[in-house]
């Protein structure tokens, strides 16, 4: 498309990396605009950060940021290689930034040029237990005194592809205790988080049944989801999946064997608003329910909500408030205002203030952004010493 822009042109960006492990992007057109996006691969922030400045520098500076649809398909098929969880992680910070300055142009929200709100607010839930899951019956009768009704747990450690039955019972106990804790009226989704063989997931499916889990998650991991049917026969738990999935192609086989119930792209991942707004009016149309992915920074949430608030199949939406991940800072700490994201009886509201809703506390990220980031996640090892999915 032509380049002849006027004083609506990109003309800078700036990368930032924040702890606790995120990435934001500023992008700021001529008449000062300024956009805000989250392109981030957890553990591989600098990995993400070239990515986004080769998109930046190669398609973006100088253009027009209103044809979101058209940068889109630029960066996604102007290269011979495509999707992949860097390259789609890179669009999907552009893609935010982009649609936020389009709100703030033309002073209205994003879920607003996506056709309007189809709620008034989206339900969260909390993270309970951390990675080895420990303590969960006390979280999470603290979370439920806090206000929120839905819970996220890990399911279970390391586990072997075919595993003991103690392994097992652990896991069922661990659920077991958070029902009797919490009581019928608060749901529970338990991560799988990928950890699982085929065999142990179904075996884990049917123990776990009893105590009715909002979902099971990521029973097997993505490169396995031939496997879902199978699973999906063995168990009534809905099963949920998709946040290392990253396009609407990604996606279209286990819309058409029916074997997910819950879709789970990660809107910093997936190719972003644009993308993900995509996939999940693919669900609908399957009678597939979306809860997105965001284990992520504030620029993220926002994202999500916005996406969230115009999609009637829109069940929960995951957030990164307090979660075992952020140690040293959190994710109000970059907002100027906090209270877009308060939370009431387990409750978001969807912001209606221009863009993606939210007040970047600049001079906060700046300063956070001289501070050391070098996350990575654990390297798990079996007791044989081979490695084990984290």
């Amino acid at each position: 498309m032509s380049s002849d822009t006027g004083a609506n042109r990109i003309v800078d960006y700036e990368l930032f990396e924040v702890p606790p492990r995120w990435l934001f992007l500023r992008v700021e057109t001529a008449d000062g605009t300024v956009g805000w996006g989250e392109p981030v691969v957890e553990g591989r922030a600098h990995t993400v950060r070239a990515a986004v400045e080769e998109l930046m520098e190669n398609y973006l500076l100088g253009e027009n940021p209103a044809n979101i649809e058209d940068h889109w398909q630029t960066m996604y098929r102007g290269g011979f290689y495509r999707g992949g969880p860097i390259l789609m992680s890179a669009i999907a910070g552009i893609d935010q930034a982009l649609w936020d300055i389009k709100g703030k142009q033309l002073g209205a929200s994003v879920h607003q040029l996506l056709g309007g709100a189809a709620r008034d607010r989206i339900r969260v839930y909390q993270w309970i237990g951390g990675d080895r899951p420990s303590e969960v019956a006390d979280q999470a009768e603290q979370q439920v005194d806090a206000g929120f009704s839905a819970l996220k747990m890990n399911g279970t450690a390391e586990m072997e592809r075919v595993d003991d039955p103690a392994t097992v019972a652990a896991a069922v106990d661990r659920l077991r205790e958070v029902r009797e804790a919490v009581g019928d009226e608060v749901d529970i989704g338990v991560d799988f988080h990928g950890r699982v063989s085929k065999p142990m997931a179904k075996r884990l499916a049917k123990a776990l049944e009893p105590y009715e889990p909002m979902f099971i998650e990521e029973p097997v991991l993505p490169e396995h989801n031939d496997a879902l049917p199978d699973i999906a026969s063995h168990t009534t738990i809905p099963i949920a999946t998709g946040e290392r999935m990253f396009s609407r192609w990604d996606y279209k086989e286990i819309f058409e064997d029916g074997s997910v119930d819950v879709i789970q792209p990660d809107l910093s991942h997936a190719g972003g608003i644009t993308e993900v707004k995509k996939i999940a009016s693919m669900a609908e149309a399957y009678d597939v329910a979306l809860a997105p992915h965001c284990p992520l920074g504030p620029i993220a949430l926002a994202s999500c909500i916005q996406v969230d608030a115009c999609s009637p199949n829109a069940l929960i939406q995951e957030q990164s408030l307090n979660i075992h991940y952020n140690e040293t800072t959190d994710v109000l700490d970059y907002l100027a205002d906090p209270s877009v994201f308060e939370y009431q009886d387990g409750f978001v509201a969807i912001p209606d203030e221009p863009g993606l809703g939210i007040d970047i506390d600049e001079d906060y990220v700046r300063e956070q952004s001289g501070e050391s980031v070098n996350w990575h996640n654990p390297v798990w090892r079996h007791d044989d010493g081979s490695v084990a999915e984290w």
